[in-house]
């Protein structure tokens, strides 16, 4: 007996899973991280670090969204998280940080100094520039020696903000369209040049650290020629050296002394301008490239109808300023300016160097009848950890234009140190005076001296 067929069991339906929630949407709002939920959500568990995490469950369109804020210590730990489940205010009233908005920066990052308070450090400890730049930590110039500092490493929020301690907004602007930047500022302590420019590493700037206070020329131990050289009513005087030789300081000393002894009217003209004078028995105006007027022959040639009897060039840079400033001292007035030359002959190669070789000789005579005075200056360390300055100078004796109306220039190099009762010198031989007095060591005699086999005889008194 054959059983019923029955009718196939079919399995039983599979349990209905829920879908998964999509993953929360994350959009970052003023530094804070915003969590939209499209579906109701549990309360979340706690987080590691043992705050409690918490997540609010409530719709989307119900109410505003829920703000997850991280806080992180300085010490870089991890972030803790903490979100309150009690609906936030709506957005209208909820305080914000300020937006970021592309090119602004912020204040000095944790652990960096202000601007002030590092060229203030560098002022008391007598240093004369501070570098700063991007990726690299502040250094100062200790007596010609780079010293870097215990302060973090700059960055680019730094660097900037530093920027706007001394800058407009329009001159930042500037810097960044154009990546370089001539100027100064001052505190109540001390004026400062600056210098900033674009590097493979990033910005940075330069500041020359300029004493409020000018040092005379026995504060400096000047030798005596210089205040005769000032007592000249007419003619050019040229005070030349490397970056970083001295030469605005040994310019300021003479114009002080000048302002102090005799009653003229000085115009300045510079770039920025460094030392500020204060009128006294002088009348003193100051004029700057870029603010006061465009250019350096421009002012010169306009100064020639303000009624000075003394000029100074802070640079003549080219041949229209040197024209321009030879002309002002073959009309009666005196002159004076600075090249970056390391010696008083060089000087005057330097000048008619500048000239078409059609017009050298007629500059040649220009320059015989006008020069005064070459003073060529360098600095050393001392052995008391300062600093002194050493000279090469020419006074433009007969002898002296005889040579340079010929053209015999290489012969004034003989004649300098044979005429030391005209108060001309050497480089060598103000630096034997410094090793005589002890000032100075040997060796660095020796490093300094253009003429180092010549230094090595003296010292060793076969000259």
């Amino acid at each position: 007996m054959t059983e019923p067929q029955r009718p196939p069991i079919s399995p039983p339906p599979p349990p209905r899973v829920p879908p998964a929630p999509p993953p929360p949407v994350r959009s970052a709002t003023n530094g804070a991280t915003t969590i939209s939920n499209p579906q109701p959500r549990p309360t979340a568990t706690p987080s590691a670090s043992g705050s409690p995490t918490v997540i609010s469950s409530q719709p989307v369109g119900s109410s505003p969204p829920t703000v997850i804020s991280s806080s992180q210590s300085a010490a870089g730990a991890v972030a803790q998280t903490t979100v309150s489940s009690t609906p936030v205010a709506s957005s209208a009233h909820r305080p914000t940080a300020p937006p970021v908005v592309p090119g602004m920066h912020r204040g000095p990052s944790h652990g960096s100094p202000t601007l002030a308070e590092i060229v203030r450090t560098a002022f008391d400890k007598g240093y004369s520039d501070v570098h700063l730049g991007v990726g690299e930590v502040p250094r100062f110039r200790n007596r010609g020696e780079m010293d870097p500092t215990d302060w973090p490493e700059t960055d680019r929020d730094t660097f900037f903000s530093w920027l706007r301690e001394i800058l407009s907004e329009e001159d930042v602007q500037r810097f960044e369209e154009t990546l370089d930047f001539d100027g100064a500022t001052q505190y109540d302590f001390a004026r400062v040049r600056i210098n900033i420019f674009d590097s493979l590493r990033g910005p940075a700037m330069v500041l020359r650290l300029i004493p409020l206070k000018i040092l005379t020329m026995e504060q400096l131990n000047l030798p005596p020629v210089f205040k005769d050289i000032c007592h000249y009513h007419k003619g050019l005087i040229l005070v030349t050296g490397p970056t970083g030789s001295g030469k605005s300081t040994t310019m300021a000393a003479m114009v002080d002394y000048i302002n102090k002894e005799m009653p003229k009217h000085i115009i300045t003209i510079e770039d920025p301008i460094e030392f500020v004078h204060i009128s006294r028995k002088s009348l003193i105006k100051h004029r700057e490239v870029g603010i006061h007027t465009r250019k350096f022959d421009n002012a010169l040639k306009a100064a020639l109808r303000e009624d000075p009897d003394i000029i100074l060039v802070g640079e003549m840079r080219d041949k229209e300023t040197v024209n321009t400033a030879l002309k002002a001292a073959q009309t009666g007035h005196m002159v004076m300016g600075t090249l970056h030359t390391n010696s008083a002959v060089k000087t005057i190669e330097r000048i008619l160097q500048l000239f078409e070789p059609e017009q050298q000789e007629p500059m040649r005579i220009s320059l015989a009848e006008s020069l005064v005075a070459v003073i060529a200056q360098g600095l050393c360390r001392t052995t008391d950890g300062k600093r002194a300055a050493f000279h090469d100078i020419m006074i433009n004796t007969d002898a002296i234009k005889d040579f340079i109306r010929r053209g015999e220039i290489e012969e004034i190099e003989q004649i300098i140190p044979r005429c030391t009762f005209d108060g001309m010198c050497t480089m060598n031989q103000s630096l034997y005076k410094l090793y005589e007095a002890g000032r100075i060591t040997e060796e660095t005699a020796l490093e300094m001296s253009p003429k180092p086999n010549e230094m090595a005889q003296a010292l060793r008194g076969r000259v």
